[in-house]
């Protein structure tokens, strides 16, 4: 069944990266996402599979940077077949997201982590008769990108990477990196380790997995602010994506598509028969052992941070579109259900790989769209 399963997922996985190049994202700029409002309700051919049904309006919506992307990517799409509707997703960070949303400003939030017990007793606030829930809609590996002149193929382990992080190990030529680079030139170079500014998704999950596999080096509890002491910050991911680029020496945590121009994914000694890379399918193969924690119409994750099974990549994060799964406004609620209908669809899916994330596995994404089916 396990061997079943997987060979769907490689399918889907490789399946979408033959999706039209037309599809493909322009390059990160604004944290806004916008949609022109047209008088045309229905379908186009530009997406046929997108069914708009009653949705118009403005759909507000802030969240993971990690996603954003995707994001853009969605709803490049969906504003041309629902030219009624116009969404404007800020991606602050996924604790800005939840904030927004507990907070009533939002129709969905984006967020890398799911909510928090005392998120959900706050969500219940504006959401009339319900409650937040956790959709998983977006999957994909945090790349641990670097910048060292004339090195390449860099093997890291979680415990060097705890080090490098808590600023213990300081020099790229450290004794401990050598031994996993036997045959690399490591410079004598100082390491400028980049971590998130704000509240983030991204840095909730690869603490985590710092903590689950490196529990002797990494001794802070995790959550969505940095803990660990020295290091640089910068604020989103492109943020610190930019640093890297700009920074001779420099390492930082990102999700994968902003790991590109200039800076270089590290391979994870897992204890795997060999390193494993940040790629679409390798995260896959991680999220396939997932177990859904959620209860009720909740449907969050708990994903096996120390694996090491060949070819499962284990800094990978799940980002969940939260929304009430009752109570929803009237005014949006149409748009939402078309907009979060779409992207859990087959089509929408498909799209994620092209963009460097991983779709969710069939047996989960199922789930998804029925609660979203669901939603009031």
């Amino acid at each position: 069944m396990k061997l079943q399963r997987k060979n769907r997922l490689r399918a889907l996985s490789l399946g979408a990266v033959a999706v039209s190049g037309a599809l493909a994202l322009t390059a990160c700029g604004s944290d806004d996402t916008g949609g022109g409002s047209g008088s045309d309700g229905g379908t186009t051919a530009a997406n046929s599979s997108i069914k708009c049904d009653d949705a118009k309006g403005q759909l507000l919506a802030n969240g993971s940077s990690a996603q954003k992307n995707a994001i853009d990517a969605w709803v490049k799409q969906f504003v041309t077949a629902c030219k009624d509707v116009q969404i404007n997703y800020k991606s602050e960070g996924s604790g800005a997201g939840v904030t927004a949303f507990t907070q009533g400003q939002v129709a969905f939030a984006g967020s890398d982590s799911a909510l928090k017990p005392e998120e959900v007793t706050a969500s219940k606030k504006v959401c009339s008769g319900g409650q937040g829930i956790n959709l998983p809609m977006v999957g994909g590996p945090i790349a641990v990108g670097y910048n060292v002149p004339g090195v390449e193929g860099l093997v890291l382990d979680a415990e060097t990477l705890a080090k490098i992080f808590d600023s213990k190990i300081t020099k790229w030529n450290d004794a401990a990196i050598k031994k996993l680079n036997p045959d690399a030139k490591l410079p004598d170079l100082k390491i400028q380790a980049f971590h998130r500014s704000d509240e983030s998704g991204t840095t909730d999950n690869f603490t985590k997995y710092l903590i689950a596999a490196a529990p002797d080096q990494w001794k802070y509890e995790g959550g969505k602010a940095w803990q660990a002491k020295g290091g640089q910050s910068a604020s989103g991911s492109s943020g610190v994506a930019q640093q890297v680029k700009q920074t001779s020496g420099a390492i930082s945590y990102m999700e994968l598509s902003y790991a590109k121009d200039g800076i270089t994914a590290a391979k994870l000694d897992t204890g795997a028969s060999e390193p494993v890379e940040a790629t679409v399918e390798n995260a896959t193969t991680a999220i396939a052992d997932a177990k859904i924690v959620g209860t009720g119409k909740d449907l969050a994750l708990e994903l096996n941070r120390a694996t090491k099974a060949d070819g499962a990549y284990p800094i990978t994060l799940v980002t969940y579109e939260i929304v009430c799964d009752k109570g929803n406004k009237a005014d949006t609620l149409a748009a939402t259900k078309a907009f979060l209908t779409y992207i859990a669809g087959e089509d929408g899916q498909k799209i994620l790989a092209e963009n460097d994330y991983a779709p969710i596995p069939e047996e989960i994404i199922a789930k998804v769209r029925t609660t979203v089916a669901g939603l009031s």
